[in-house]
């Protein structure tokens, strides 16, 4: 943090897809804010790509010291929904809130999302979407970074078929 010692870390409200409006404006009013990102993997046309998008949509966190700094103010800063609130007083994040958030962030600012599946070979699984929607199955491994191996039973024998991690749930 490169405010000073006294200012604490608070929770702000954003409007609808309002978080970097209210980002801007806030830094703007001179308040320290953290918005946290992930990269969202998104799917169109038989194209992959990735987006940034918010980790906590409608959130974002705002340092602010009570002593110097009006913080009522915030609350009617465009963008702005509301300063969470306990009671009167803005809701304090706890001390290592924040440091664990940074702590997953990669070189570019974005927070790394944990992908792979928590299956053990030999677990059920469903799939999800496409041709094999519906189906059940067997988790079989990974088979590379955004894809597992399941074992379908198709004509009375194990198939082995490789979907997006995304797709398999559990059964």
């Amino acid at each position: 943090m490169s405010e000073a010692a006294s200012a604490r870390w608070y929770v702000v409200q954003t409007q609808v897809n309002g978080e970097t409006r209210a980002a801007h404006n806030l830094r703007c009013q001179g308040y320290e804010i953290y918005l946290p990102r992930y990269l969202k993997r998104r799917r169109h046309a038989r194209k992959v790509d990735f987006t940034a998008k918010p980790l906590f949509p409608r959130y974002m966190f705002v340092a602010i010291d009570m002593a110097t700094q009006r913080w009522r103010s915030i609350q009617s800063t465009f963008g702005v929904s509301r300063l969470v609130c306990n009671g009167d007083d803005p809701a304090t994040v706890p001390e290592g809130v924040l440091h664990a958030l940074r702590a997953r962030e990669d070189d570019k600012g974005f927070v790394k999302m944990d992908v792979r599946p928590a299956f053990a070979p030999g677990d059920k699984v469903r799939v999800l979407a496409g041709a094999f929607m519906d189906s059940a199955g067997l988790f079989n491994g990974l088979a590379d970074h955004d894809r597992v191996s399941i074992l379908l039973d198709m004509l009375g024998r194990k198939v082995r078929v490789l979907l997006d991690a995304e797709m398999v749930a559990a059964a």
